[in-house]
């Protein structure tokens, strides 16, 4: 019996989840990650005793806050999504695709540090020299910025000691190891290692770190999940490699707001802040055009005016093509799909293209009205007014559900010179330099949006 029972016992464990089993195995059987599952020692029972104590307790109202107040990075969009800058001893992980500019970025927001204080660029990926050359390029050569390059924990340990920074940037922490931790750069051990040490050597002196961090194919962050638990703040870098814009979204933030956006600018000469970006997802164009509407998105706290555009054609194939660029392929499902059974909009064999303009991402469940008249009108061939926007979402019977923030959205789109808006009933409190259009459902919305417009009349209903 005690032999069975020892077989029985878990002898591995998955690094991130906990899952436990009796046989190594190469995927996780609770969170279904590949390469997790570890060799467990047997479980000793310990008995922790009190010990030392770092610092005494204290009342709450004694502690000083002024070591946890956020310093400008010199970067205004960074430090909206920040909320007011870095923090010192706070630890922000920054993860991106391949290319998308975080080490553009990050090397711009140490050469605006090194102006005040001491700045240190360790980098992984590439030598010395290649950053330099950028650096030349975006005009970030400063005296206190140091630069190393190097892979290896203990000798970036070292530079910390020597150069004494306020600012630490890592590029990237999975090309970093530990010669004390089996396994190559970059797999769970070696990074829980090295994240664990810099963070550790970051609280103790009070300096800012910021992590690159790799994303996988499905846009996740590489590597245990415990790292962004142990983090204090999470950005996420976002852009298409043919689009000049770039957007730096906060997934967690323990210092300030967690749903802001910053937007930027990345061209060959480095990259830009631009706080006022709604113009460049709008179409410059002279004349009114079938199948477009303007919606007003919220990012965080920012409202941003976005296009959303739709192309309706007969198809030639059995299964007409459903393509989108910019928004979810379900809520346009969802969408295509009232339109055709709820306001009887002819869709049945026919390809429909929906995209945004300016590389932006739409997500939410505000911008549903907007694409519901972009494909009517597509499907009509009639263009919605000059001056319209539309904001609300699209319930499964048709009706318009009211979204947060329309007062934010509207003062937004009259002060770039929209004069209507179509909402959900009870929008609260809106600018009086728009007019504003309350409509119950999806059929009220499409007859003042189309007034002239026979295929979107409504028809009798069968049965």
């Amino acid at each position: 019996m005690a032999k069975a029972a020892a077989r029985e016992r878990p002898a591995y464990r998955c690094a991130e989840c906990g899952w436990t089993s009796v046989r190594w195995v190469g995927r996780c059987g609770e969170c279904q990650t590949w390469g997790t599952v570890e060799d467990l020692a047997a479980p000793r029972v310990r008995i922790t005793t009190a010990g030392p104590v770092s610092a005494p307790a204290r009342p709450i109202a004694e502690v000083d806050v002024a070591a946890a107040q956020a310093q400008k990075t010199g970067v205004g969009e960074l430090d909206r999504v920040l909320g007011g800058g870095l923090v010192p001893g706070a630890v922000v992980l920054l993860a991106g695709e391949p290319g998308v500019g975080k080490s553009t970025l990050l090397l711009e927001v140490a050469s605006r540090y090194a102006e005040s204080g001491r700045a240190l660029y360790v980098t992984g990926e590439e030598s010395a020299a290649q950053v330099r050359l950028r650096a030349d390029r975006i005009g970030a050569v400063r005296d206190d910025l140091f630069l190393a390059a190097e892979t290896d924990l203990a000798a970036v340990l070292g530079h910390i000691d020597e150069v004494k920074p306020d600012l630490l940037v890592v590029d990237s922490v999975q090309t970093v190891a530990s010669a004390d931790i089996d396994g190559s750069a970059g797999n769970v051990s070696q990074v829980r290692e090295v994240a664990a040490s810099l963070i550790k050597v970051s609280k103790e002196r009070g300096i800012a770190t910021v992590l690159v961090g790799h994303v996988t194919k499905d846009g996740s962050i590489a590597g245990p999940r415990v790292l962004e638990h142990i983090v204090d703040v999470v950005l996420h870098f976002e852009g298409e490699r043919h689009s000049r814009l770039r957007l730096v979204r906060g997934v967690k933030n323990r210092f300030g707001p967690a749903d802001e956006v910053g937007c930027f600018d990345l061209s060959d000469d480095g990259i830009t802040g631009l706080p006022d970006p709604s113009g460049l997802f709008l179409s410059r164009r002279g004349a009114a055009v079938a199948g477009t509407c303007v919606t007003v998105t919220l990012e965080g706290k920012r409202a941003l005016l976005a296009e959303v555009q739709s192309l309706v054609a007969p198809s030639a194939l059995a299964s007409p093509r459903r393509t989108t660029s910019g928004l979810e392929s379900g809520r346009v499902a969802m969408v295509l799909a009232v339109l055709e059974r709820r306001s009887r909009v002819k869709l049945a064999g026919k390809d429909v293209y929906a995209s945004t303009v300016g590389g932006v991402r739409l997500a939410e469940p505000g911008t549903d009205l907007a694409l519901a008249l972009a494909v009517a009108g597509a499907a009509s061939d009639e263009a919605l007014a000059p001056g319209l926007v539309a904001v609300g979402e699209v319930g499964l019977a048709g009706e318009l559900r009211p979204v947060t923030g329309i007062g934010r959205r509207l003062i937004e789109a009259a002060r770039l010179g929209f004069t209507r808006a179509i909402v959900p009933p009870d929008p609260g409190r809106v600018p009086s330099d728009i007019e504003v259009v309350e409509v119950d459902d999806l059929d009220t919305a499409l007859r003042f949006a189309f007034p002239a417009a026979d295929v979107i009349r409504l028809a009798p209903r069968s049965g």
